[in-house]
């Protein structure tokens, strides 16, 4: 592994517009701007036109003030807290924020969306698909409509195909769809650490990789550096190229039983990485959620039975590796 580089070079510099800021932090752009002129919170540049401009940093101040807002204490006693644990050293516990995706409990949020844009989907209708989807950005934040919304919808085409409620041009239709909305995000994603990258890939013979690319959205989401390499990758002399990566993590997505199968066989093939224990390989999919036993058939780090699980468990391993970022 090369020298681990600084974390946090440019965390205060102004990136991110109102717009972008309320998507991420769930606060209402007019909400932003009475807290500004009423707390003198959050901060923000301007650029020449005079459009406010946050940094990363900030954002990270908003998701903390938010989550104590969500919990019921007041916006300004909310605000006063921020400012004490800051006065107090404190840092540690409003730098989390920025690595916790937060559950919601509320299914009736997403339904109408969920139903609005599945049978958008259905109808091939592409242009309502993304109106639908700016919609529910407006209101949600990016993670949320990931786990809530689209992860329901393509485990929901999966099923319809499976029991030939839809054809297999309609399947692929809207999988390409979400496929390259994914790839959108991932690619939009906030600048991220300068440190070794996780690399991605679908386990050999696997050809499903929805799970990965939301996986792959959610860790740029988290400022992870993430090297997506999609479908069905062989492991024979895919050691060369870890080698030159030199990754923090390794995952792996398998969806069926020939390519869980396959899995199984990594030790063989990546015998020095199996040896040393360098990078982790870390394994997840539907596979081993209907069907347990497969798990204890392939080494590695079993990253849970959710989508959720998962990307708190790499999360968790790759703060364990960095610890600056906590």
């Amino acid at each position: 592994m090369s020298e681990q580089p600084e974390l946090f070079d440019g965390d205060n510099e102004p990136l991110y517009n109102i717009g972008a800021v309320s998507r991420m932090t769930d606060v209402a752009e007019t909400t932003l701007r009475v807290w500004e002129r009423r707390y003198d919170f959050p901060n923000s540049s301007r650029t020449d036109g005079g459009h406010r401009l946050y940094s990363q940093n900030e954002v990270v101040r908003l998701q903390w003030v938010k989550s104590r807002i969500d919990e019921g204490v007041q916006v300004s006693q909310a605000i006063k807290a921020l400012h004490h644990t800051e006065q107090e050293g404190r840092l540690t516990e409003i730098q989390e924020s920025a690595y916790t995706i937060t559950p919601t409990n509320s299914t009736d949020a997403f339904a109408a969306f969920y139903d609005r844009l599945l049978s958008a989907l259905l109808e091939h209708n592409t242009v309502l698909s993304d109106h639908i989807i700016a919609e529910a950005l407006t209101i949600h934040p990016l993670e949320h409509l990931i786990l809530e919304i689209i992860s329901p919808i393509m485990n929901e085409i999966g099923s319809l195909w499976e029991q030939d409620k839809i054809d297999i041009a309609t399947e692929h239709a809207i999988t390409n769809f979400l496929r390259h909305r994914l790839l959108q995000w991932m690619r939009t994603s906030p600048p991220a650490y300068n440190v070794n990258p996780v690399i991605l890939a679908c386990a050999p013979e696997e050809l499903h990789e929805g799970s990965l690319l939301m996986l792959g959205v959610l860790l740029s989401r988290l400022r992870w550096p993430v090297s997506y390499l999609g479908q069905s990758i062989a492991l024979n002399g895919f050691d060369a190229f870890i080698e030159q990566m030199e990754p923090s993590l390794v995952v792996f997505v398998a969806m069926t039983e020939q390519s869980a199968k396959e899995l199984s066989e990594w030790p063989h093939w990546l015998p020095t990485i199996y040896k040393a224990n360098q990078p982790q390989i870390c394994f997840g999919g539907r596979i081993f959620v209907e069907q347990p036993a497969y798990i204890d058939g392939v080494e590695g780090v079993f990253l849970g039975q959710s989508l959720e699980e998962g990307i708190s468990t790499l999360n968790r391993l790759l703060l364990d590796m960095y610890p600056r970022a906590r």
